[in-house]
């Protein structure tokens, strides 16, 4: 029975990804590069005023999409 609730708990993780602004792990979002936006921050995003001190945090964040990751 533990196996299978294991099993299960590493499903449900493989389909989560950190977001590259909250810093969580979220099931939905969008892809930019290699980089994963949530749906709740892209939602943050679009409906934030440029005028909003919240936007300029969101674009320094947004800088690590314009970084290609380089593998080696």
């Amino acid at each position: 029975m533990e196996v299978e609730e294991l099993n299960s708990n590493l499903a449900h993780r493989q389909f989560e990804e950190t977001c590259i602004i909250c810093e969580n792990l979220k099931p939905k979002g969008i892809h930019l590069y290699t980089s994963f936006i949530c749906t709740d921050c892209e939602h943050d995003l679009i409906q934030t005023d440029t005028s909003d001190p919240k936007y300029s945090y969101f674009l320094n964040k947004l800088k690590k999409v314009t970084t290609p990751e380089i593998f080696s």
